[in-house]
């Protein structure tokens, strides 16, 4: 039996587990998959207690960054965003990758957002530095993105420059005076974006917010009333999920359908009538 499981601090609400273990019974694996807390100065000491028994381990916040130099091999993706999110296990050797930037990227294409002219992102932690290399692989060649602390800017300033895409860094009170992009990526944490709710356009443009619990959030209730279409986190997530799925069991594809039953189906069970 292989073991996995998702890292993070806090990870308590991480529905990682739900979506694994689903793509385990399809595939006929008797896995495991649960979530442990871990910090980054926790890390290095875990991930060199890894045996035989692990196949990989899925990362969120606050490792995806820290995680890439303790690791033996990391994507050309991985390099490029500074972020891995997923560790798959292989011959003894940690290797690296970043499936957000697939998921996020399919997630835009099954709502044919095929070509983005102009962009903006809310944020910029790891996941707006994924949000740039899908930017850059729909085509778009500058983007700006919205800091709330502007002080903290530089990892993504050098994810730019490695994507090569044109990055311009605003302070939080710009916000709004950039929220009439084409395309407007929240990469913030729950509750982060709700202050620019009121301040959403009535300019017909989409909005991809990360977040997938509670949902919808306050901004993806102000774009749906403006009439802009509104992409969620759990698209995005699944098919990360999915992508990991694939690494760490050498299944292709994975079962992507059950997954997204499986975690639409919890969250029903936590928010009822949802």
């Amino acid at each position: 039996m292989k073991q996995l499981a998702v890292l993070g601090s806090p990870i308590g609400q991480a529905l990682s587990p739900v979506l694994h273990h689903a793509a385990y019974r399809e595939l006929g694996l008797d896995w495991t998959y649960r979530a442990i807390d871990c910090t980054p100065d926790q890390l290095p000491s875990f991930l060199a207690s890894l045996d035989g028994s692990w196949a990989g381990l899925s990362l969120t916040m606050p490792l995806k960054r820290a995680a890439l130099p303790l690791l033996d091999e990391v994507s050309d993706t991985a390099v490029a965003t500074g972020t891995a999110n997923t560790v798959t296990v292989r011959g003894g050797r940690l290797l690296g990758e970043n499936t957000d930037v697939e998921g996020m990227l399919q997630a835009l294409l099954d709502c044919g957002v095929t070509r983005v002219e102009s962009a903006c992102v809310l944020g910029a932690g790891a996941t707006a530095a994924t949000t740039l290399a899908v930017l850059n692989t729909l085509g778009c060649t500058e983007v700006t993105a919205i800091a709330r602390d502007p002080d903290r800017t530089g990892e993504l300033a050098e994810a730019a420059e490695r994507i090569a895409i044109a990055l311009r860094i605003r302070p939080w009170n710009e916000a709004a005076r950039n929220l009439d992009a084409g395309l407007v990526v929240s990469a913030l944490p729950p509750a982060a974006a709700d202050p620019l709710a009121s301040l959403w356009p009535a300019a017909g443009n989409t909005l991809l917010d990360v977040v997938y619990r509670p949902w919808p959030t306050p901004i993806a209730q102000a774009a749906r009333r403006a009439g802009s279409p509104v992409i969620g986190g759990l698209p995005m997530l699944c098919h990360q999920a999915a992508r990991q799925v694939e690494l760490q069991t050498g299944h292709h594809p994975a079962p992507l359908p059950a997954m997204r039953e499986a975690a639409e189906r919890a969250l029903r069970e936590v928010t009822p009538g949802a």
